[in-house]
């Protein structure tokens, strides 16, 4: 599916800042040098929309970027290792989680994995964590080209094993890369269907006054 438009809206580190939550919201999310940044560029078609680096803990803030004018991507910092100090580290961890517990149009998030490694802990708790707090999530396993498919599908099949230790059932993943533009486009195909039960919070909440007041 093409993307037609994307378009770079703000950068924040408050949810009381961010754009309004009335369109369909998708966060992205990993460890630190992941590939995210590659990633979101190769899916929108929009080299340079969000920016990459050699240096882990690039991305700092919270970035909104407006899709179609349809729905918003939001490229979130890294969790893990970062060159920064620990307090800033915290802060970060802080509004992050802030922004995913509290942030009532976001539809899903979107944990990138690194293909090439066996389960990492980081990865797994952090995983775990969404589903403590009922945070719906999507795998996406990223530099499929940096090996064979067989290691990457031996990987993500020990990933999926550990989740099962946690979880009933493993949430929906996918094999990516972005060097070869590979897997976009399922992740975007998810997204749209997603997007087709979309229910804007804020008119709910509307209603929901409307009929306190009738009462």
């Amino acid at each position: 599916m093409l993307i037609k438009s994307a378009e770079f809206i703000c950068s924040n580190t408050e949810v009381s800042k961010l754009p309004e939550a009335s369109l369909p919201e998708y966060a992205f999310i990993g460890r630190s040098n992941v590939g995210k940044s590659s990633l979101i560029n190769a899916i929108t078609g929009k080299k340079g929309l969000a920016k990459t680096s050699q240096k882990p803990g690039k991305t700092q803030l919270i970035n909104h970027f407006l899709i179609d004018k349809e729905w918003y991507l939001v490229d979130l910092p890294g969790y893990g290792f970062a060159v920064t100090s620990k307090k800033n580290r915290a802060d970060w961890e802080k509004f992050i989680r802030r922004y995913l517990t509290q942030r009532p149009n976001l539809q899903c998030v979107f944990v990138l994995v690194d293909s090439r490694h066996e389960p990492q802990k980081i990865d797994i708790d952090f995983c775990c964590w969404l589903g403590e707090k009922g945070i719906p999530f999507i795998l996406i396993f990223t530099k499929a080209d940096k090996q064979s498919g067989v290691k990457s599908d031996q990987n993500m099949a020990k990933f999926r094993k550990a989740l099962l230790q946690w979880f009933e059932v493993v949430p929906e993943s996918f094999l990516t890369s972005a060097e070869k533009k590979e897997g976009g486009d399922a992740i975007i195909e998810t997204i749209r269907t997603i997007n087709e039960n979309f229910q804007n919070p804020l008119i709910a909440v509307d209603d929901e006054n409307d009929y306190d007041e009738e009462e």
